[in-house]
């Protein structure tokens, strides 16, 4: 193997961390020495998830397979304030979450999406009390990181191995070092509220544009948050597109940028927090591709006492928990009669690969 192969191969595999990290956190990592190392290592954040909850967790079931909360955070402070638009009230929330579980052997996926607004009951947690019938945004907002995964652990009764976050800033810069995502729109798109105005036709979004149609909801389907969640899964999909469509490896100025760009954007647990863990983690799911992740909506119900507001299908979100903590996939009845089965925007966006 030459020297070039040598390095060549696992800049790719990290790479392709980022088709299953939900469209917001491509994972990155150049594996040359000296300070270009130490300058990825240096971006990225750190959380000791382990730290802040101890030992009062879900068992650990060491079955091969591997569970990661991924975030998305709508706080409105410093460059955000300006890429988020709206009102800054001083206070961060998951505007997108979904648990990434990846099967025994890496080579598939399932993605579940939380809707922010299910009303949940949030445990106590980095001294937070505990709350019934709450948003499940606002676990991170009064807890952080730490109160964001144990919420879901609460949910679950699954112990999620790592965490990922990355906030509006970060993943606008994220799609423009990649060069764009193309997508196709059947229809207009007129949103005053996420600043997206697109013509029926295929597109290649800018970072800002990206960030609108993740964050859109009134230019689309029925303005729920449900159709929001639709788009985002669609958007998964043309990032993974775009990603394996990138010659980056013939362009050492732009893969820097791309590694760059990403190690900045995100937030890990600390066991993530470095580019040798990062490297690791991509090495071990080489060959997982967008045919094998399962997008799946968390299955909920409107409230009856507040259509702005969804709770869970406490039975059939058990049989989604029960297949992932098997290693399963999730029954197709699991989600069958769900809101979020209901909610749709097909032809509305698609991969344009």
């Amino acid at each position: 193997m030459t020297q070039s192969n040598h390095h060549a191969a696992p800049r790719r595999k990290a790479l392709r961390v980022a088709a299953w990290t939900a469209a917001m956190a491509v994972l990155l990592a150049l594996t040359g020495a000296g300070y270009i190392y130490v300058k990825l290592n240096g971006n990225i954040r750190g959380v000791d998830i382990n730290g802040a909850l101890g030992t009062d967790r879900p068992t650990d079931f060491d079955n091969g397979s591997m569970d990661i909360l991924v975030l998305g955070s709508d706080s409105r402070s410093g460059a955000n304030k300006k890429a988020g638009g709206g009102d800054d009230d001083g206070t961060a929330r998951s505007d997108t979450a979904m648990i990434v579980h990846i099967y025994k052997g890496h080579k598939k996926a399932t993605v579940v999406s939380i809707p922010r607004d299910t009303l949940v009951d949030r445990p106590s947690c980095t001294g937070a009390a505990a709350a019934k019938s709450v948003m499940f945004n606002t676990a991170y907002a009064v807890g952080g990181p730490a109160c964001a995964v144990k919420t879901v652990e609460s949910m679950t009764g699954i112990r999620m191995d790592h965490y990922i976050e990355v906030d509006f800033t970060g993943f606008e810069h994220l799609v423009d070092a990649l060069g764009g995502v193309k997508v196709t729109t059947a229809q207009d798109i007129d949103d005053n509220d996420s600043h997206l105005h697109l013509k029926a036709g295929t597109h290649t979004l800018t970072g800002k544009q990206a960030l609108g149609l993740v964050r859109t909801r009134h230019g689309v389907g029925d303005g729920s948050d449900l159709g929001r969640i639709k788009l985002q899964q669609a958007f998964v999909k043309a990032l993974i597109d775009r990603i394996d469509s990138l010659g980056l490896l013939t362009s050492p100025t732009k893969l820097f940028k791309v590694a760059d760009t990403a190690t900045g954007a995100i937030t890990t647990d600390s066991d993530l927090a470095s580019v040798g863990d990062l490297v690791g983690l991509a090495q071990s799911v080489e060959g997982l591709s967008s045919k094998h992740v399962s997008m799946v909506t968390m299955p909920v119900t409107y409230d009856p006492a507040d259509p702005n507001r969804v709770v869970p299908l406490t039975a059939k979100a058990q049989q989604v928990w029960a297949a992932l903590r098997a290693d399963r996939a999730v029954p197709k009845s699991a989600t069958t009669g769900s809101a979020g089965d209901q909610t749709s925007t097909s032809g509305v966006v698609k991969s344009a690969s």
